[in-house]
């Protein structure tokens, strides 16, 4: 894992800062950062706009005594997306914005729970639970 985490630390920037001097030279300096600006904004707005209903129906299921379960995978996701829409990059906004809508953040939690279930059946992962 720690790995991987490090080629996509060296791989993702040096990618970006190539679609950016692409982006630049196709369309030019000033349209190409006004457009970093622009989705760095749309994407504080959906991940505070995401955010704040995540927490709303939690704290509606956590009143009628339920477990708020995919919620905090929702979280996650909503968490990791709008930190991605924050470094400058269309690739990295691609990402962060798939993280945010409800439709495509659905498939990352299938996808990560079926990542958990596995490292809990292999043991590689535990979770405690007190009462």
């Amino acid at each position: 894992m720690g790995k991987w985490l490090l080629l996509l630390l060296i791989i993702v920037p040096a990618v970006e800062v190539g679609v950016l001097i692409l982006s630049g030279s196709i369309i030019g300096v000033w349209p190409t950062i006004l457009l970093i600006i622009l989705t760095g904004l749309l994407g504080a707005w959906l991940a505070r706009k995401e955010g704040m209903e995540t927490i709303r129906t939690a704290r509606l299921q956590m009143q009628s005594n339920e477990v708020p379960g995919t919620l905090v995978l929702d979280g996650i996701c909503i968490l990791v997306g709008g930190a991605v829409l924050l470094t400058p990059g269309f690739i990295t906004d691609a990402a962060g914005f798939f993280l945010l809508i409800p439709y495509t953040r659905g498939i990352v939690k299938a996808l990560l729970q079926k990542l958990f279930k596995k490292m809990m059946n292999s043991g590689s992962i535990v979770f405690l639970h007190r009462k």
